[in-house]
């Protein structure tokens, strides 16, 4: 054996040694979205996908799964969020997912569109009425999610290119036209 044979086995076994760990690792139970300091788990991730799917479904236009809206969600809970406002998501999602489990007799991310459907417009009767006991943390995990959801759709590219004609500046100045004298 040469020395280039032998050179290039050891890296291949180097290599090798280095990735196979990666490869054994099981990380079902790992996000994803990797957050700084939002810590939350493949199955959390899926509730919140699906609870945007829900909000904003797929018509004729793109729904929440094609904008990305789950990440906009993760990202901005993460980053402008307060270290209550996160306490209080990462609370109201697990809140949500118990009360969805109760009502579907399923996890939220597994019901069809219309069980979801049918348990988020539950929710938002809860939300009004006054007879419902609640620590707040559901309700407060709805509107972040549902908030966010709206926001990240209403500035996302295809919103402001295709739904709404974007103008960098509204209005035009037009130097030729006619003043008129001001009367007083």
């Amino acid at each position: 054996m040469n020395r280039r044979a032998a050179i290039r086995n050891m890296a291949l076994i180097l290599g090798g040694a280095i990735v196979l760990p990666s490869c054994l690792h099981d990380d079902k139970g790992k996000a994803i979205v990797e957050l700084e300091r939002l810590k939350i788990d493949a199955e959390q991730e899926k509730l919140v996908n699906s609870l945007t799917q829900t909000i904003l479904p797929k018509t004729d236009t793109p729904g929440a799964a094609e904008l990305g809206i789950n990440l906009f969600v993760f990202k901005m809970m993460d980053d402008c969020a307060s270290k209550e406002q996160q306490a209080d998501f990462i609370t109201g999602l697990k809140t949500f997912a118990d009360e969805a489990k109760n009502q579907m007799n399923k996890a939220f991310a597994d019901g069809t569109d219309q069980e979801r459907t049918a348990f988020v417009q539950s929710v938002e009767k809860q939300s009004t009425d006054k007879n419902f006991k609640d620590d707040g943390k559901l309700m407060a995990f709805y509107q972040m999610v549902k908030g966010q959801t709206i926001f990240g759709y209403t500035t996302s590219k295809f919103f402001m290119t295709k739904q709404v004609v974007y103008e960098l500046v509204p209005g035009r100045y037009n130097a030729m036209y006619p003043a008129s004298k001001a009367t007083a």
